[in-house]
């Protein structure tokens, strides 16, 4: 008999833990939630991550030097 009871309790216990785990899942995706709804952006703001950023092909940051050395040689 006494082989039968732990297999028993040690499926309750990671039923258990299951549970917990879930339970706390729930809670965390919630909280996330929350906090998107208490910092909700605008459809028409601009993404801070990308502020100032334009589209199209960016100045070479070596492009002055560039320049500087073919007005001297001219």
């Amino acid at each position: 008999m006494a082989n039968r009871t732990r297999p028993t309790l040690e499926k309750r216990a990671k039923e258990r833990a299951r549970q917990e785990k879930r339970k706390m899942k729930d809670e965390r995706r919630a909280n996330s939630k929350a906090m998107k709804a208490a910092n909700p952006r605008a459809a028409g703001d601009e993404d801070p991550d990308i502020a100032g950023i334009v589209p199209g092909p960016q100045p070479s940051p070596w492009g002055d030097e560039d320049e500087e050395e073919a007005e001297e040689e001219a």
